[in-house]
């Protein structure tokens, strides 16, 4: 019995987390949030995001199969800031007792006025700069989840970062060379706030922050006005939004399509988008081809 015993233990032994290659196996609650984790964690994470590509953050309706993924995490992500209004209940109902990391927890926030109410912006990853933030504190909660591999994470943390520093400098190199006059986008909702204030971009929307608002007709009227007044000439859909109202008000102001963001959705595989990186340097590739 004690031959099997010693046997036995040096298998255990052999086949311990220490010894074994190890996996911090996590969900993220949107598509761009997910990528992030994946950039940082590597070969060592494991990611599914909630949301799927081309879904919408705001109006996501979790099914038993999210509670069931939430349940089997070590670690959850979300953005915060009043993104996911659904993660609680859904957190609740997975009966899930690890971490819940906030990602994007020391970023300077900007509000924004929703139907007569002063909210906080939740599109914090639509500046590069923000998108830093969320790295590292992607790259700190890995590391804890699993300190043997702490060196890892802390080397291709750093390298996506240093990534995501030159995405911000050259996007902002990229505007600046736009005059300020011609600086003006409309796009379907809300979502470009942080993109504007750090990249000094005029954004004017038919709704607010979130998808599930509804334009009003004296509201959309205004728009309208604005928008002939400014001298906007180009607007934008998103990939995860009902282009119709936004296509009404060009029609009406005879501005132009100049294509499709994607403010937070990213797409599949096969589309533009498939990464935080390829969504952010397509948004301003797209918006500086049709102001210039």
């Amino acid at each position: 019995m004690k031959l099997w015993h010693t046997a036995a233990l040096s298998v255990a032994v052999a086949l311990s987390p220490s010894v074994m290659a190890n996996t911090v196996h996590s969900v993220a609650s949107f598509s761009v949030l997910a990528d992030i984790v994946k950039n940082v964690g590597g070969e060592h994470v494991e990611v599914k995001s909630l949301v799927q590509p081309n879904g919408d953050p705001h109006t996501f309706e979790p099914s038993p199969k999210d509670s069931v993924l939430i349940n089997k995490a070590d670690v959850v992500f979300v953005s915060g800031l009043g993104l996911e209004g659904w993660m609680d209940r859904l957190v609740k109902s997975s009966g899930f007792k690890g971490d819940i990391v906030t990602a994007s927890n020391g970023i300077k926030t900007r509000s924004m006025v929703e139907d007569g109410e002063k909210i906080t912006d939740p599109h914090a990853w639509n500046s590069a700069k923000n998108g830093e933030v969320y790295a590292r504190n992607v790259m700190n909660a890995l590391i804890k989840a699993d300190p043997a591999d702490a060196k890892y994470f802390k080397k291709h943390g750093e390298a996506y970062i240093q990534q995501l520093e030159k995405l911000d400098v050259w996007a902002k190199e990229k505007m600046a060379s736009i005059p300020e006059e011609k600086r003006k986008v409309l796009t379907s909702h809300d979502a470009f706030g942080y993109f504007g204030q750090e990249y000094n971009v005029k954004f004017l929307a038919p709704v607010g922050f979130s998808t599930e608002s509804e334009a009003s007709a004296s509201g959309v009227g205004k728009l309208i006005n604005q928008i002939k007044k400014e001298g906007i000439h180009t607007y934008f859909i998103e990939n995860q939004t009902d282009p119709r109202l936004v296509k009404q008000i060009a029609s009406a102001t005879g501005a132009k399509s100049g294509g499709e963001l994607y403010p937070e959705a990213l797409t599949d595989a096969k589309g533009e988008a498939p990464t935080y990186v390829a969504a952010f340097e397509h948004n301003v590739n797209t918006m500086y081809k049709a102001m210039k």
